[in-house]
Parts: structure tokens; sequence; C-alpha cells
């Protein structure tokens, strides 16, 4: 009797064929590497070659297995397109999509979109890599994340960067600051009060400090932290003023945290997503980073430091 191999087999084979690793592969499709292992070797069995060469440190595919790799991700791809497609079975859909994004565009701005994908794909899990933006690159790069979120990126050759937005550096102060009351303040300004900003290796403090470069009486800071949305902590502590990305701060309606036109200069970072050149996105994370990028938030438009998100071409 021939040897039977089904749908499960192939996303097997095809993980081992993607992460050139048993453990991580196994990991990926949530299977323990003795199961995983019995899934590959009924495939080869049943197609009568092999598929993977293996040793005690590293998976490669045959030239057998490269051929079968390449075809099986194409298959695999156009089914889920077709999947995803149908209504009522792409609710039904499982799978996950990894997105890699920093800190200051996680806390208010990405939880409106994930939450508006969760209600057509509720089965489908997102799991967001929040990291430095050079952390997001790299991830990005290589693999870890399907796709990402970043203000870097646009100058690498493996990296498409799509526009998504372009946002102005804001003072962020307590509603019951003295700078509160004012429609626009200096840079000037904010160092007339204990200032804070994100510290040196912080992609946003490498912008500020470009465009602050010939700027006179530039604030200097009493506190540093790593990450944007710990400053804000510290704002709201009452601890004092900080700059901060337009999209890191919350709306109007917030009860405590208020943002200020920041001039003299203006300063804006262009957030986009970022993708690896030339490879396609499977459908569930396809979908993500196309409702990513035609988002128009009320709240952005709004926003006294921000500018709208542009609509996906």
């Amino acid at each position: 009797m021939p040897h039977k191999f089904d749908l499960a087999d192939i996303q097997a084979f095809a993980a081992v064929a993607e992460l050139q690793s048993f453990r991580a592969a196994a990991e990926s499709i949530h299977l323990s590497q003795p199961a995983f292992s019995r899934r590959i070797d009924k495939l080869e069995q049943a197609l009568g070659v092999r598929l993977l060469d293996r040793s005690t440190r590293r998976v490669t595919l045959t030239a057998v297995g490269r051929d079968f790799a390449r075809k099986t991700r194409l298959w695999l791809d156009e089914l889920d397109g077709m999947l995803m497609g149908l209504g009522d079975v792409a609710a039904r859909r499982m799978g996950e999509v990894t997105i890699a994004c920093v800190p200051s565009a996680v806390y208010y701005f990405l939880p409106q979109v994930v939450k508006r994908y969760h209600e057509r794909f509720p089965k489908i899990r997102v799991k967001v890599h929040d990291a430095s933006a050079n952390e997001v690159l790299v991830a990005v790069a290589q693999g870890e994340a399907d796709f990402g979120l970043n203000f870097i990126g646009s100058q690498e050759a493996e990296i498409e960067f799509k526009p998504v937005l372009v946002e102005r550096f804001v003072a962020a102060c307590r509603r019951d600051h003295v700078l509160a009351r004012r429609k626009k303040v200096t840079w000037a300004d904010l160092g007339q009060h204990d200032y804070m900003s994100v510290g040196k290796t912080s992609g946003n403090r490498l912008l500020m400090d470009l465009a602050l470069a010939n700027v006179p009486d530039r604030p200097q800071c009493l506190y540093e932290a790593k990450h944007v949305t710990t400053l804000l902590g510290l704002v709201e502590a009452g601890l004092g003023v900080a700059a901060v990305p337009g999209l890191a701060m919350p709306g109007r309606e917030h009860p405590t945290l208020v943002s200020i036109a920041l001039v003299e200069p203006v300063v804006t970072r262009q957030m986009g997503l970022i993708k690896r050149r030339g490879r396609s996105l499977s459908p569930a994370a396809q979908q993500l980073y196309e409702l990513l990028a035609a988002t128009r938030s009320a709240r952005l438009r709004n926003g006294p430091a921000r500018q709208k998100i542009q609509s996906a071409r």
C-alpha cells in the first residue's frame, strides 16, 4: 500500500525549508520535535525521494527538495489566499503573523489596527515584536518578523520601505504644567523646564540631535530613558517635559497627558512599512500589511502635531 501524506505534512516541510532548523520549524507549528520528524519522514516516504539532508547541526534541502519547496510555497500561498477571501472561512482560518514595530508606534497606534484585523480574522495569532529601530530592521531582514513598522530602512538595498505617514515631534507634558496652556512651544522653551529625552542609542535621539545641531539654547537632559513610552511615564508622574514623536502620544481625551506643537525647528520622522525585498508575504500577513498601509485614524488627523496617514496606492 502506498504511503499517504496530508496538508499538515506539507506545512511541516514548508516550515523547515524556510527556517532551516527542525527545532525552530517544530516550534513554529507547535509540535514536538519527534512528532515533527515523523511528518517529514512520512512525506519523504510517500514521495519516494529525499527532500532534506540532515546532520547533527544543520538541515539543508536536496536539489529535489529545493524545487519541491518552491512549488509548495506557491501552492500554500495560493490556498491561503483563496481561503482568506471566503468570508466565513476567513474568520475560521488559523495562522500567525509577526510584526516588528518601534515602541513609540505600538502603545497607541498599532492596537487600533490590530483590533480591526482581529475582528476580521479572530483565529489568526498576531505577535508584536516591539524593539528599537535597528532591532526592528534586523528582525525583518533576518525573517524573524513578517514585516515591520519603522522610521529607518529606506536606504537598505534588501528592504522595501513603503511610506505610511509623516509625523512631527511634539512637547509632552501634564495638563497641569505651565506649558500645557500654549498652542506651540520652542525647543528653547523646553530647556527652561526639567527636560527628558531618550538616550543616545535611540534612533529618535539621533533624529533630534541632527535636527538641533545648529540650534542655540537646545535643551539639556535631566532624565534619560531607553524608550519613549518610559519617558511618557515620567512625564505623567510630574517629573518634567519631553520631546517625543506625535504617534506616541494619546488622544486629546487623555486625562493627564497633553501634546503641544514643537517649533524652531519643526522636527519630523517618516514612518513606513518595511519588508524583505523580493519576498512575498503570506496571505495572513499581507492582509495586516494592507490594513496598516490604508489606515486613516481620526485621532491622528485631529492631533496637533500629526499629519494624516496617506492612503495605500
